[in-house]
């Protein structure tokens, strides 16, 4: 059978103090006596009392809710972003809401509608790109906008982005420091702009001292997709020795084909570069040198502008750090 839930009235009869009493007991900053607050606490402990946060944000501005949309939450760096920013907002006495997506930016206006309905106060975009009319009705009820590697500009929302334009010439270097003469890039067909981002980057540092680079592709941002961009490399033509990737996961597929599928070593026969830094990248069967997002950065500085009072955004640029490992040569001395 189920229980009533235990009510403010409850512990206010059971306390012999007024409804008023509760609420000001667990509302900080109000005051009441301390033999009143000593009488209500008793109570609400002997009596399984928990406040209604929920019922108490219909009646402010503050809801305490922050939405995370995301899709592809499975994947090794949307988990870990989502795992850190959790933490960094609830440490904050914040109540994180995921919302699930696949990506789409229709899928992303419907979770930002949902956002709407449940009055959160933070919306924290990772996948898509909500369009301006509806970044304004989110605005309008009060939400605040956090896109996370996005390209479109959204007005009045904080862009936050990692420095993908210094990547590319970053990572041609590190190769050429390491002996390498063929170089490519691996890529997915997403088209997303974070990686876009930085195949332009890589692409143009290339252009600019006049190398070649193969660019090669295939299907989504996954490990799959890298097990097929491998395969394609080493099977045609001269076989690259150096290999830029623009996501972990992609990298990691690269490699497994090189070594599994046609007997190469690395980095004695084949240099890789990723990116993301996820747990894998540095686990024994990759070693894999990459560029690390300040995964910790990001989250704080969503949380910073959330308890901002000013609703106006901009863009942060947060800088990358290629960690060296294992997957590349290094130099002759």
């Amino acid at each position: 059978m189920k229980r009533n839930q235990v009510t403010a009235q409850d512990v206010a009869r059971h306390a012999g103090v007024s409804r008023v009493s509760v609420s000001r007991t667990f509302t900080p900053g109000a005051s009441v006596s301390a033999k009143t607050r000593e009488l209500v606490l008793k109570s609400a402990a002997e009596l399984g009392y928990q406040v209604n946060h929920l019922a108490r944000s219909l009646h402010s501005a503050n809801s305490g809710i922050v939405a995370l949309i995301a899709s592809e939450v499975e994947t090794p760096h949307r988990a870990e972003m989502l795992s850190v920013m959790t933490e960094v907002f609830q440490s904050a006495g914040k109540v994180t809401l995921l919302i699930n997506t696949n990506g789409s930016d229709a899928s992303v206006k419907d979770a930002l509608m949902q956002a709407i309905r449940f009055r959160t106060e933070t919306a924290v975009v990772l996948s898509g790109t909500p369009d301006q009319s509806i970044a304004e009705a989110c605005q309008s009820n009060g939400i605040k906008l956090v896109l996370i590697n996005r390209a479109d500009e959204i007005e009045n929302a904080l862009h936050i982005l990692p420095d993908n334009d210094s990547v590319g010439e970053i990572a041609l270097n590190a190769l050429l420091n390491a002996g390498c003469e063929t170089i490519a890039l691996a890529n997915s067909d997403t088209q997303t702009a974070s990686i876009l981002a930085r195949e332009r980057s890589f692409l143009k540092a290339a252009q600019a001292r006049g190398i070649a680079v193969r660019r090669c592709t295939s299907g989504l941002t996954t490990y799959e997709s890298g097990l097929e961009i491998g395969t394609d490399l080493f099977s045609r033509g001269t076989r690259p020795d150096g290999v830029f990737c623009t996501t972990d996961l992609i990298a990691c597929g690269v490699m497994d084909v090189a070594r599994q599928r046609f007997g190469l070593q690395i980095p004695q026969d084949l240099s890789v570069i990723g990116f993301d830094d996820i747990a894998q990248a540095g686990w024994e069967a990759y070693q894999l040198t990459t560029f690390r997002q300040p995964i910790e950065k990001i989250s704080q500085a969503c949380l910073d502008w959330s308890l901002e009072s000013g609703e106006e955004g901009g863009k942060i640029i947060i800088p990358v750090r290629l960690v060296l490992r294992e997957s590349l040569r290094r130099p002759a001395l």
